[in-house]
């Protein structure tokens, strides 16, 4: 399964994921297919939608304190259900599909997710720190919204002109 990186402004971003009913070899081959793309990306989450996928699932995988990815930290979160909340921390974001952009977002500090793992298993999680906001931002994808959308109007319009003037740049030869 070849994927590549769905990126803004692209339509596909604003699709609500569905929820996985089948825990098959399909889903499967996502999911293995969606960690490589991630690290090569130099990413600590990816949502199915921005590999084109429309589906619930999403993987992440916090770099330990010597800046590590191993495959035995991948968290893979189908179907999540944010069932507490609490605080309000601010982080500065990046996102895949928005390269290079870099933003202070308000978030949850603490949060319990209901989810179930690639078998179907349910499971639960309460988290704060990184893999709460790193949870949080690809939630956000399963419901069609960009961290970039939680920006002030005023921020916002700065962002598009930014974004538009580095997109002018990369074509340029």
């Amino acid at each position: 399964m070849q994927l590549t990186i769905v990126e803004y402004p692209d339509k596909r971003l604003k699709e609500k994921s569905v929820k996985i009913e089948k825990f098959d070899k399909e889903l499967h081959d996502l999911l293995d297919a969606m960690y490589p793309i991630m690290i090569n990306s130099n990413g600590i989450g990816l949502a199915a939608i921005q590999v084109a996928y429309a589906k619930e699932v999403l993987i992440l995988n916090i770099p330990s304190e010597d800046g590590e990815q191993t495959k035995e930290t991948l968290l893979e979160i189908i179907n999540p259900i944010i069932t507490s909340k609490n605080g309000v921390t601010t982080y500065q974001e990046g996102c895949l599909s928005v390269p290079g952009f870099y933003e202070d977002i308000d978030r949850h500090e603490t949060i319990t997710i209901n989810y179930q793992d690639r078998d179907g298993n349910t499971k639960t999680l309460t988290t704060d720190g990184l893999l709460s906001i790193a949870i949080q931002h690809e939630m956000d994808h399963l419901n069609g919204v960009l961290f970039i959308d939680k920006l002030s109007y005023s921020r916002r319009k700065k962002f598009e002109k930014e974004y538009k003037r580095a997109q002018k740049e990369k074509k340029r030869p």
